[in-house]
């Protein structure tokens, strides 16, 4: 069903002036896609009519038309009799949901609603922020294209926003790579060698905790309850296993949410200072801030032997394929010649794009922490229907709720969602070893009103899941989550 009429006077200021270096057909078709493309225009959304918007922007009729046509054929517009003409995405087939399959080859379905991904869509101005980058880019063909650390317009981008976090960093320590995920696995890699014991939170984000297993590596499992941690544990277990790297999310905690306060990051700092332990420190979800939460400093504020891994995938999009490193000094020379033995830089053009992104706005885009906030109140609002007896602690950021539900039945639950059409993250997926089947991670990404259906369905899984037999076979979870 398409969207209410998109206001007129808010579309007209969004076009902005009109270049006269372009037809003004093509000005107002290039605006438009523009604006669907970022979300500013929503996909489904009728635009005003040609005569509404012919006296708005003081253009002909001929103007308008000639733009709507051209929008149709590059899949921008459909134009319906009853409906009038509707912003969509050359998507081919359109999902309600705004992720997708991350498995090569596994489709969805048209209207299978995905809960495993909990990442968004591009903010408004990132094909902007692409455009200016290909602007940019002629005054690199020249060069070989290679950055290992990074373009130094970006790194000094990023080591602005730590030092004005309160961290002092010199570009020099911000190394550029493919995504946080890829910044923890080359600093585990570089920092560890098999057999030595890592310390790791569970539940965590199941990637990167998959990545420390692949080196080789001894997990130590630390537990992180729905609260957060438990100080005197943490405390306990560093002293007792002496981690050689501690892999650690402190800034609204996937899946859990929780938000480490600096009191406890002093103490959990020297609790691996004493150890010798170096902790890797995953900020992705950093800029996810939704409420008034306390600002607490990075984690290398408090150890000085601490990489932070930061990440454009939440705060702006996925698509940039985009991350860092925050380097201590003593190991930069370090980490630069792990990297080199998986690549030698980040593309240049996500490099322009994310340089251009930041420097407009380092966090997340207004206009989508107020989606969140709504998307977060409509699974809030929706979840005591639909999983009566569930818990939860609400966050005050970050991309998801970790519920816990009143019977140990996640991966029954899983597998109940997905013939209810919604697909979901059981909690062993988030498991450093085995157990959390009390818990799902739900992510609240999508629009509010897709999120107010992914729960009905939700409920409808839950009450079937509930009374089928004890005894009937769960399918196994979900490998890929994001």
């Amino acid at each position: 069903m398409a969207q209410p009429i998109a206001s007129l006077p808010r579309l007209v200021r969004l076009l902005g002036p009109r270049d006269p270096g372009l037809p003004a057909y093509r000005w107002l078709a290039d605006g438009l896609r523009l604006l669907i493309t970022d979300g500013r225009v929503p996909s489904g959304q009728v635009l005003p009519s040609e005569r509404r918007l012919t006296e708005a922007l003081g253009v002909s009729r001929t103007t308008v038309t000639r733009a709507y046509a051209q929008l149709r054929e590059t899949g921008f517009l459909v134009s319906r009799r009853g409906s009038g003409h509707v912003a969509t995405l050359p998507l081919g087939r359109r999902r309600l949901g705004v992720g997708g399959a991350l498995l090569p080859g596994e489709e969805t379905g048209e209207d299978l609603l995905d809960l495993t991904c909990a990442a968004c869509r591009a903010p408004a101005g990132t094909a902007e922020a692409y455009a200016a980058a290909l602007e940019q880019l002629p005054s690199f063909l020249a060069g070989t294209g290679y950055a290992t650390a990074g373009l130094p317009q970006l790194r000094e981008v990023i080591a602005a926003r730590y030092t004005e976090r309160g961290l002092p960093t010199d570009p020099d320590q911000v190394m550029v790579v493919g995504g946080a995920l890829a910044g923890v696995s080359l600093a585990v890699r570089a920092l560890t060698r098999p057999g030595e014991p890592v310390l790791v939170e569970s539940p965590s984000y199941p990637n990167a905790v998959d990545a420390a297993r692949r080196c080789g590596v001894r997990l130590v499992p630390l537990p992180v309850e729905p609260l957060g941690w438990d100080l005197d544990q943490a405390v306990a277990t560093i002293a007792s296993a002496r981690p050689v790297v501690a892999q650690l999310i402190l800034d609204f905690h996937n899946p859990t949410g929780a938000l480490m306060e600096d009191a406890d990051r002093a103490r959990l700092a020297a609790a691996l200072r004493r150890a010798g332990t170096t902790a890797i420190v995953d900020e992705t979800l950093l800029e996810v801030r939704l409420d008034d939460a306390p600002t607490p400093l990075p984690f290398a504020a408090h150890l000085s032997r601490c990489v932070l891994v930061g990440s454009s995938s939440k705060s702006h999009w996925g698509g940039l394929r985009t991350g860092w490193l925050r380097v201590p000094k003593p190991l930069v020379a370090r980490l630069m010649q792990a990297r080199i033995a998986d690549d030698l830089g980040a593309p240049i053009v996500e490099q322009l794009a994310l340089t251009e992104l930041l420097t407009r706005s380092p966090g997340l885009h207004p206009e989508r922490r107020e989606e969140l906030r709504a998307s977060r109140a409509a699974m809030l609002a929706g979840l005591p229907e639909a999983v009566p007896g569930a818990r939860w602690v609400p966050p005050a950021g970050g991309l998801s709720l970790w519920v816990e539900l009143p019977e140990p039945r996640a991966g029954a639950l899983a597998t109940a969602a997905r013939e209810a059409g919604v697909l979901i993250s059981p909690g062993p997926q988030f498991a450093a070893s085995h157990g959390l089947e009390r818990f799902v991670r739900l992510p609240y990404k999508d629009p509010a009103d897709v999120v107010t259906e992914a729960m009905r369905r939700l409920g409808a899984a839950w009450r079937s899941r509930h009374d089928a037999p004890s005894g009937r076979p769960a399918a196994g979870p979900r490998p890929v989550v994001a």
